[in-house]
């Protein structure tokens, strides 16, 4: 899928997650403009990262450049906090309190394709995480805000035919991420969200419009 098309599971998540407000009658603050839930720094997949790269090379040269600037400065600042990035940016042998403790120190980091009127740069290639941000999650039967300006949980609780196609999703995610594991040979599966905007070295120059 490198290079190739995007997986359907994109599409898929954004309409599940348009389902999914319809189902709780719009009772979750999502909406055009809040662009609470793209700040801070979090973990993504090889499946995310390759769909951002699409949405770079979409772009026009000099907003891609702009906003492979902002990356690079924020994965700098981020390998000065912890070395080891340096090394690798995977992070799937880190451990929970690691990863929190990087999130926490940065959480007020802007996305790096976050524009000055709030949208996103690169919308239409966004990760699955923020295609699904919103919903409250249910976790042993408890229902929970997504984020922290979701004060309020809807009364509607979100019907089980949606958890059950939620968790199909998640089994699809887990297929392709094998799928590429096994034909890009990549290190590790798991990269903080800055990472994702950096090309690989050979295609650099391509990406910056160099």
């Amino acid at each position: 899928m490198r290079g190739g098309l995007s997986p359907g599971i994109f599409k898929k998540t954004s309409l599940w997650f348009q389902r999914a407000k319809a189902a709780l009658l719009d009772q979750i603050p999502c909406a055009q403009g809040c662009s609470h839930c793209c700040r801070g720094i979090f973990p993504v997949t090889i499946l995310d990262r390759n769909e951002i790269q699409r949405g770079l090379r979409a772009l026009q040269p000099t907003q891609r450049r702009t906003i492979l600037q902002r990356a690079r400065a924020q994965v700098k600042m981020m390998e000065r906090a912890a070395p080891r990035l340096a090394r690798t940016r995977f992070i799937d042998h880190w451990g929970d309190g690691d990863v929190d403790a990087l999130a926490e120190r940065f959480a007020d980091l802007d996305c790096p394709a976050l524009q000055s009127d709030g949208s996103c740069g690169i919308y239409p290639f966004r990760p699955l995480t923020c295609r699904s941000m919103g919903i409250p999650r249910d976790v042993g039967g408890i229902v929970e805000g997504a984020c922290t300006i979701q004060t309020a949980i809807p009364l509607v609780r979100l019907p089980r035919s949606h958890r059950e196609e939620e968790d199909r999703l998640i089994n699809e995610e887990a297929e392709h991420l094998a799928y590429l594991r096994t034909l890009d040979l990549a290190q590790g599966e798991e990269l903080f969200l800055p990472h994702a905007f950096l090309p690989d070295k050979a295609d650099d120059d391509e990406a910056t419009g160099t």
